[in-house]
């Protein structure tokens, strides 16, 4: 499987409860539920009007499948072609 990065713009994300929050999670786990295993969410970062995800998955088809499902928007899906961190340094 392949990891994307996704850039999702939904207005006011970053003032949503902790209620809130939880409800959208669970509608992107049923979204994932539906699709089986050629999709997995690894984690979200909230930012003003934005989610930026990391997800994989067979091809960004599924992510846009994902995303009708959930109703959430998929705006930008980037590939990601690797990872470097502090430790790469040291590498």
């Amino acid at each position: 499987m392949k990891t994307y990065l996704i850039e999702r713009e939904i207005a006011g994300v970053d003032q949503l409860s902790a209620d809130e929050l939880k409800g959208a999670a669970a509608a992107s786990n049923a979204a994932l539920a539906q699709l089986g295993p050629k999709v997995q969410w690894v984690e979200s970062f909230v930012t003003k009007d934005k989610t930026f995800c990391v997800y994989r998955a067979e091809d960004e088809a599924v992510i846009q499948e994902h995303a009708r499902i959930s109703g959430f928007p998929a705006n930008r899906i980037t590939e990601i072609a690797g990872k470097i961190d502090p430790t790469t340094a040291h590498g």
